[in-house]
């Protein structure tokens, strides 16, 4: 369960991360505040939860079993593991 709360946390700091990156490039002072106003941090809030938006409907959309099947567990049969499977 960390692991899907990890990736939204790591898609969420895309923008803000990128940003950074462009601002070590031009060679502006990353931790000055002039560079982080904040109209810019509501802008790159307002994308990051575009972003988690988008994946949270991408998860939902194309994760899971198709419709209307039935998912088979692995177990044991005659000894051997038998592999889950989708029907």
């Amino acid at each position: 369960m960390i692991r899907p709360v990890l990736t939204e946390i790591a898609i969420f700091l895309i923008p803000f991360v990128a940003y950074a990156l462009f601002l070590i490039a031009t060679r502006a002072g990353v931790f000055a505040s002039s560079s982080w106003p904040a109209h810019l941090v509501a802008k790159l809030v307002l994308g990051s939860l575009l972003l988690v938006v988008i994946s949270f409907v991408l998860l939902a959309q194309f994760s899971g079993a198709p419709p209307d099947s039935t998912y088979v567990p692995a177990h044991m049969e005659d000894g051997k593991l038998v592999h889950g499977d989708e029907k």
